[in-house]
């Protein structure tokens, strides 16, 4: 007993300035770790990409889950055999990302990609057997507007070649 009350403690005493270095070597090593356990490699080409709805206007044309019909500002006809419609759906995407969207899950409703036309605007255009559609994608920060417009394919007969405006015998 007489041994602790004999014991001094003794302080350490430190310059502000090994206090502050100490402080802030801390603090980096902290954001360093914490930077390199939370940031991810992010490659700027990849999209993430976006999931289709369960639900769908049209069985065979899929719209990504974050994205919402309009009803006010649609319409759609269907028979047997014969559809046309123009979907409006809104939602938080980028433009790319619901271009990629729709260039790999279109394919697997069996329609095939004719053309993309992207200027401001992104047009992407598909075909089936006997029918069109267009996608039309308008992007304003980080929400975008899709319409869906689909018909049936023209029937056209080719023209015969002409010579002077009278059809060649």
């Amino acid at each position: 007993m007489q041994n602790r009350k004999n014991l001094k403690l003794s302080t350490i005493n430190y310059k502000p300035s090994t206090i502050f270095s100490l402080l802030t070597t801390v603090y980096c090593l902290l954001l360093l770790t914490g930077c390199a356990t939370t940031s991810k490699s992010s490659d700027p080409t990849q999209v993430p990409a976006l999931e289709p709805a369960a639900l769908l206007k049209f069985s065979d044309i899929p719209v990504p889950a974050v994205f919402k019909f309009a009803p006010e500002e649609s319409y759609a006809f269907q028979t047997t055999g014969f559809r046309a419609g123009l979907l409006k759906y809104n939602g938080k995407a980028t433009g790319e990302q619901a271009v990629v969207f729709f260039k790999e899950q279109m394919p697997l409703y069996n329609w095939q990609l004719l053309n993309i036309v992207e200027h401001g605007r992104r047009m992407i255009s598909f075909e089936k057997e006997n029918e069109t559609c267009i996608i039309t994608i308008d992007e304003k920060a980080n929400k975008a507007g899709i319409t869906v417009s689909v018909a049936p394919k023209s029937q056209f007969s080719p023209r015969k070649p002409t010579e002077g405006g009278k059809p060649i015998k």
